[in-house]
């Protein structure tokens, strides 16, 4: 069976040199950079790498005056894209390096066309699950079926879960969607899977260091999300 074609999305927020690591694992890949108001001189290194790495990279600021965290629209504006191509989309965040067959691993289990989402496990530089899959550590290695969420950290959306879900109608008052669409993605018919055999490493939060405060100092970390509105699920 033939693969269909994909893109490599990587939300980018500053955190430049996890983020250098990380386009330079996807090189040769068709990546789209989504730089999320970076500094401007974070902005002028990514279209450095851009024409180095031969990626696409989409400033927001240009798109809007929205601040950052702006993932809603970029899932409404690449599913529009994804849609008129005929094509899965991949999302790597850039505080996430991949394996060298990483990306063919996930498009080979997206073959399955009852799957909707297929997302690799990640772990830690000394290869232990971590974040935001521990919950995992017991779990077969393989492909292994899931109801529980799925992060976006390295996840494939396939082509059908982006004709069944809407991303127009998702709740444009959050910051994340992954729980959301986890769910609508079970909701419409699709399984969800984990490869727990093909893992990526993560770096947690790197590009927002403040969410570190929920292992550091929890307090901190729930007064800022109560009185800033912020890391909305």
């Amino acid at each position: 069976m033939q693969t269909k074609a994909y893109h490599i999305i990587v939300p980018v927020k500053d955190s430049v040199t996890i983020t250098e690591r990380a386009l330079r694992a996807l090189a040769g890949q068709p990546v789209i950079v989504w730089n999320d108001r970076s500094t401007p001189e974070n902005t002028a290194l990514l279209h450095r790498w851009a024409e180095e790495l031969a990626f696409e990279c989409i400033d927001v600021a240009t798109l809007t005056d929205h601040p950052s965290p702006n993932y809603l629209l970029l899932l409404r504006t690449m599913q529009e894209r994804a849609r008129a191509h005929n094509e899965h989309l991949i999302i790597v965040e850039s505080d996430v390096i991949v394996q060298p067959d990483t990306i063919a691993r996930l498009t080979e289990a997206a073959q399955d066309t009852t799957i909707g989402m297929a997302a690799a496990v990640t772990t830690d530089d000394n290869g232990r699950i971590n974040f935001p899959y521990e919950y995992t550590r017991r779990y077969p290695q393989g492909t292994v079926p899931t109801t529980k969420r799925l992060s976006f950290c390295c996840t494939l959306l396939t082509h059908e879960l982006l004709q069944r879900v809407d991303f127009a109608t998702l709740d444009p008052n959050k910051n994340w969607y992954d729980v959301t669409i986890s769910k609508l993605s079970r909701q419409s018919g699709l399984t969800n899977i984990l490869l727990t055999d093909a893992p990526v490493r993560h770096y947690p939060h790197s590009s927002r260091p403040w969410k570190q405060l929920k292992y550091t100092h929890p307090l901190r970390y729930y007064w800022q999300k109560l009185i800033y509105g912020r890391d909305r699920i």
